[in-house]
Formats: C-alpha cells, sequence, structure tokens
C-alpha cells in the first residue's frame, strides 16, 4: 500500500485572506487525504461557488468548482457515475444551505455517499459581508444595518430532519479534531456532514472566540466520542445529564453527582433525540458546543442501491447492452 503524505495533495498558493479559516481547514484537508490513504487520481473535490469553493484549486486530486449552490448535485453524479471515487464536497454556508439548501436536504433524504464540508463562517464573504442563513437574530451586516429579524438554519437541525445518517462538528483551528471527523467521514458509508465553524476575519471576525483556541475549548467545548462519558472541562470536572427530556450540565463530585450518572455517548443509536439534542447545545444557554462526531448510524446508499438495481434489472432481461437491445427487435437492412 503507498504511503502518502500531506505534500502529495498539496497544490499552488491558496488566495484567501490571511487568517481565514479556509487556511487551517485546507492543511487539516491534505493531512486527512494523507492518512486515508486514497490515491490522489480516485479523488474528487467538488464546490460551488464563495470563497470557501476556491477550495478545488489547492488540491493535487480531480477537481472541480461548479455554479452556486449546485455542488451536492455535481458531486451526486460523479459518485453515482464512478462509485469507485472518493468525494469531498465543500460548500460555505451560504453556497451550501441558501441557494443550494434543496440540494443539501436531497442529499441527506437519498444518503448518497458523499463526504459535505459546510465551511460555516456565518457571513457572505465573497460579496463583502451580506448576512448567509446561519447568521443569528439580530446580526447586523451590509444586508442586514439594523439587524436581521429571521431565525437561522442550524446545521445539525436540518441534517437530522432530513434523515442524515452522519454528522459531524470541528472547530477550523482544532487540527487534531478536523482531521478525525474528515477520517470518520471517509469511513462512514453514505452522507457525510462535516460542520467546520470558522471565523471569517473581514466581516465576522471573532464568530467563534469562545472556541476558537484550545483555552477555550476545554471551557465551553466538549468533544464527544462513541462510547465514552460526556464530560468536559479543564479537567473533565463537568459532565451532562438527563433532566427530563432535555440535558444538563453538572459538576462531578457535587451533590451527589459521580461519573457513573454521566451520559455516555452513543453516535450509533438509530433514535437521534439524544445526538440532536447534542448538536444543538450553545455557550448562550449555559451548555459546551458539541464537537466530533454526534451521528454516525449505517443505512443503504443511493450509489450503491442504484448500481444493485441495474444488475438486478439486466440480471431478467434477454439484452445486457445497447447493441444487444437493438438485436432484440426486428431489424431491417437498408441497400
Amino acid at each position: 500500500m503507498t504511503e502518502y503524505k500531506a505534500q502529495d495533495f498539496k497544490k499552488s498558493q491558496p488566495r484567501w485572506c490571511p487568517g481565514c479559516g479556509d487556511h487551517f481547514f485546507l492543511a487539516s484537508l491534505h493531512k486527512a487525504m494523507a492518512e486515508v490513504g486514497v490515491a490522489p487520481h480516485n479523488i474528487a473535490v467538488i464546490s460551488g461557488i464563495g470563497c470557501s469553493s476556491r477550495l478545488p484549486y489547492y488540491v493535487s486530486t480531480y477537481a472541480m468548482q461548479t455554479i452556486h449552490g449546485r455542488a451536492a448535485s455535481i458531486a451526486t453524479g460523479a459518485k453515482v457515475a464512478n462509485p469507485d471515487l472518493t468525494v469531498w464536497q465543500v460548500s460555505g454556508d451560504g453556497d451550501g444551505l441558501a441557494i443550494g439548501g434543496n440540494h443539501f436536504i436531497h442529499a441527506m433524504r437519498r444518503n448518497i455517499d458523499i463526504n459535505m464540508i459546510l465551511l460555516n463562517n456565518r457571513i457572505y464573504g465573497l460579496t463583502k459581508g451580506q448576512y448567509s442563513p446561519t447568521s443569528p437574530r439580530g446580526f447586523v451586516s451590509k444586508s442586514s444595518p439594523y439587524g436581521t429579524v429571521e431565525d437561522p438554519f442550524r446545521p445539525a437541525e436540518l441534517c437530522f430532519g432530513a434523515r442524515g445518517n452522519f454528522f459531524a462538528r470541528a472547530v477550523a483551528t482544532d487540527a487534531n479534531g478536523t482531521v478525525d471527523i474528515l477520517k470518520a467521514a471517509y469511513n462512514h458509508k453514505g452522507a457525510a456532514v462535516c460542520e467546520i465553524l470558522q471565523n471569517c476575519v473581514i466581516f465576522n471576525n471573532g464568530a467563534y472566540d469562545p472556541i476558537y483556541n484550545k483555552e477555550g475549548r476545554s471551557r465551553n467545548a466538549i468533544y464527544v466520542r462513541h462510547g465514552e462519558p460526556l464530560v468536559f472541562g479543564a479537567d473533565n470536572e463537568y459532565g451532562l445529564m438527563q433532566e427530563g427530556f432535555g440535558l444538563k450540565v453538572v459538576k462531578i463530585g457535587e451533590n451527589g453527582v459521580t461519573i457513573d450518572d454521566i451520559l455516555v455517548h452513543d453516535a450509533h443509536c438509530q433514535d437521534n433525540t439524544l445526538q440532536l439534542k447534542l448538536a444543538m447545545m450553545d455557550n448562550e444557554h449555559g451548555f459546551p458546543v458539541a464537537l466530533g462526531v454526534i451521528r454516525d448510524v449505517e443505512a443503504p446508499t443511493y450509489d450503491a442501491s442504484v448500481h444493485a438495481q441495474i444488475e438486478e434489472v439486466k440480471s431478467t432481461k434477454k439484452y445486457h447492452n445497447f447493441m444487444e437491445l437493438l438485436e432484440t427487435n426486428d431489424t431491417w437492412e437498408v441497400i
């Protein structure tokens, strides 16, 4: 087996603003590609339009920048046409959830075997600072000078509502956490959504400041790992317990709470109730932000099902290709 290095997947000099989260993510993608070991000529990176959608220019694989919001549909076609291809689809929150929202939910519903990267900076950066579908209510931007009067999409909620089977989250500046979820997405068979939280240093800097550095994540984030207790804090002194139909934060060792009282993460549970609650936690309501693989459930994939159906139909027919089809009917020779 050929061993690859991150350098094998690098191409050209990225043209993003210094400090942009896209730089951090690209480095993690190069590393993840090297570690999963798929040859560059067996990979396709497909994007739409936006700052993050320039990424295909910076990977030494097959790559294609498509049109605004259509990355998921192009990626679907590529995977169905060539099931052996590893497909990485890259979109921003605007490209993926606004004009591309319809394609996003149907990729989930169909469970096409592609890795869907959502680089979420809660702003339209390429077009110079309009609010996006993930901008919070009241957000002041060039297109909402008095604050938005809309509630945002929350990507996990949208993914789960469309019957998604894989959802993971990482912070762009957390290289190890990002590489881990990208590798998990590759190993998952089906539509795998990885939400990457990142700042736009020009138009929305500080959007994720509470968790953008390691120290902040130790206080304000929780790394969820299948089969392990849901604990967090600098010394893992806090944990999550179920309270009614919701969750609550507790301090281990206080009020009789022990580690045995803490919920254990189950990413493989078919029922997504608790997984969704984890994905929806935020600092504003006194909870840590969940990072890592939140949901990872097996289900039939669209591309495999299409090809299985084709083989099944072929087995019952007298013809197996176009020429044989022509020869099954009456033929005439024109002289």
